[in-house]
């Protein structure tokens, strides 16, 4: 009877042990309302940004974000999104540092939380205890490498093409010079502060769009997005400037 006893215990220690591991193993999700709520901004603005976001995602991770909807105080079902942590931290690349400090502490809380559902208080200098960011400049250097991961991902595409400083190096005409003549031909237009393809050219496979952040010494962001070469591109240009580069 003891030894039945002793193995009821151990097989449910076991079963205890399975469910912990396939609650960790569940993906976490937050969503949008939690996010403009974090960070201090009106839902629908969160909304309308991860809208704009979603196509790019959609096109390197195959997938779309998840649709949901809440009740609000008249009762009204109203949409809103439920987000993965990669997704979320893909989102919070268009907001500023304290946007994105809360937002990786948040999710830090999630998870200590799915380790450790235990609310008791974990001793300190305990091996199980969960590791927390104490700094501020930890949690900005996090916040950088959230940054880099999500430009790389929207910059994946445009990794291996050409600027036009590049491009035009290879034809010996300065970068304005080059914008100007391809700009009289036809093949590109300036709008909104940036040069673009020409409509009949898109489908041609002939230029890519990087993004680029930076930040001013006021710590202003400032997102700079601008149109880069393909190598067909440069065959392209080769063919229709007159310069055989190839």
């Amino acid at each position: 009877m003891a030894k039945e006893s002793e193995n009821f215990f151990s097989l449910k220690n076991q079963l205890n042990i399975m469910t912990h591991i396939i609650n960790i193993n569940k993906e976490q999700t937050m969503t949008s309302l939690e996010i403009a709520e974090l960070t201090g901004k009106q839902h629908f603005h969160v909304m309308e940004a991860i809208r704009k976001m979603e196509p790019a995602w959609m096109k390197i991770a195959e997938s779309n974000f998840r649709l949901g909807s809440y009740k609000d105080a008249n009762g009204q079902l109203r949409p809103c999104y439920q987000l993965t942590k990669t997704e979320c931290l893909y989102i919070a690349t268009k907001f500023n540092d304290e946007a994105r400090a809360k937002l990786v502490l948040r999710w830090q809380e999630l998870e200590r939380r799915s380790l450790f559902p235990d609310p008791s208080p974990t001793r300190e200098g305990s091996r199980y205890a969960p590791k927390l960011l104490a700094k501020e400049t930890e949690i900005l250097s996090l916040a950088d490498e959230i940054i880099g991961e999500g430009l790389r991902m929207l910059n994946e595409e445009a990794e291996d093409t050409l600027t036009a400083t590049q491009v035009a190096k290879t034809f010996n005409m300065t970068t304005f010079d080059f914008n100007t003549i391809l700009r009289d031909m036809g093949i590109q237009y300036r709008r909104h502060g940036r040069w673009n393809i020409s409509d009949d050219l898109a489908d041609r496979n002939l230029t890519r769009l990087r993004t680029h952040v930076s930040y001013s010494l006021k710590g202003q962001k400032r997102v700079k997005v601008y149109m880069t070469w393909t190598l067909d591109g440069l065959r392209f240009l080769n063919a229709k400037l007159g310069y055989p580069n190839f």
